[in-house]
């Protein structure tokens, strides 16, 4: 293993992100939100399945403590999340990771047998930042999430609850 993985996120698939990221600062106390739409073409070099392909998805991230939970509504195109929507319905997806190297990180996942699901890159303002899913190979039916956040974040859709003073 390259570097050691230090999860940090919880991702869960919605149907209705606006109403699931109120649900979740309304009821769970989990909160500020920030919401954000990924797609083309901020959103590039995306793969679905070892296929080269077009998709978007709108996420909501908040903290509770150190842990980060991450809210995903697929839009168009293939995605892991649309295949949740269809066979399981609403519910986690997948733990996520930060990396240094996200190249390497990808490259030690293939060479131990993980299963790639889904990548793309691209989606930070300076047009860095990439994420890449995989399936570990000895069953585990958790989806594990590598991340190269970007430096500098796009502007958020919206930001909930509302930050006092805005």
């Amino acid at each position: 293993m390259s570097e050691e993985l230090k999860f940090h996120q919880v991702a869960y698939v919605v149907k209705d992100l606006d109403s699931s990221v109120r649900h979740w600062a309304d009821n769970l106390g989990i909160g500020p939100w920030t919401v954000y739409t990924l797609k083309a073409p901020k959103l590039r070099d995306c793969i679905y399945k070892g296929e080269k392909t077009q998709f978007s998805l709108r996420h909501a991230m908040a903290f509770s403590g150190t842990m980060q939970f991450e809210l995903v509504q697929p839009l168009d195109g293939p995605s892991i999340f649309k295949d949740q929507l269809n066979t399981t319905g609403e519910g986690m997806n997948h733990v996520g990771c930060i990396v240094q190297d996200h190249p390497a990180a990808v490259a030690d996942f293939l060479a131990r047998g993980f299963t790639p699901l889904q990548s793309a890159a691209g989606f930070g303002a300076e047009g860095d930042g990439a994420f890449a899913y995989f399936q570990p190979p000895d069953g585990i039916s958790a989806i594990v999430e590598l991340i190269s956040p970007p430096k500098v974040r796009i502007q958020p859709d919206y930001i909930y609850p509302t930050p006092e003073g805005s």
